[in-house]
């Protein structure tokens, strides 16, 4: 499995400790795309840093390979997409993952994806 960026965000929360237990129990995959959406936010709190950082740190990355960008630039070309999504999304098909997430709306149109909202 690979975790959708909203998923470690909202794993950061309190009321979500069922999210924290999830990813625990299941290691899932993390795309580095992730890594720079949730670090780089420029109003990131100082503990929340703390999480996320430990929370990376901790997590087995993957790295945006050429096969990632053209699965990307494909699904790109197919339909409107954000960069970040397209990029996510592309990660999860490469490595033959299904990709964790509360947004499935936003992929749902992608046949060759298995997406699943861990809140249902």
């Amino acid at each position: 499995m690979l975790l959708d960026s909203n998923i470690i965000i909202y794993s950061a929360l309190p009321e979500n400790e069922f999210l924290r237990e999830f990813i625990r129990i299941n290691s899932p995959f993390v795309s580095d795309v992730s890594r720079i959406e949730v670090l780089g936010f420029q109003k990131l709190a100082p503990h929340a840093l703390d999480y996320f950082g430990a929370f990376f740190s901790s997590s087995t990355l993957i790295p945006i390979s050429e096969e990632v960008v053209i699965n990307a630039i494909g699904l790109r070309q197919r339909r409107k997409i954000t960069l970040g999504d397209s990029l996510i999304a592309a990660t999860a098909i490469v490595y033959d993952l299904g990709l964790i997430t509360k947004n499935t709306r936003d992929f749902q149109w992608i046949d060759e994806l298995k997406v699943i909202d861990p809140y249902k």
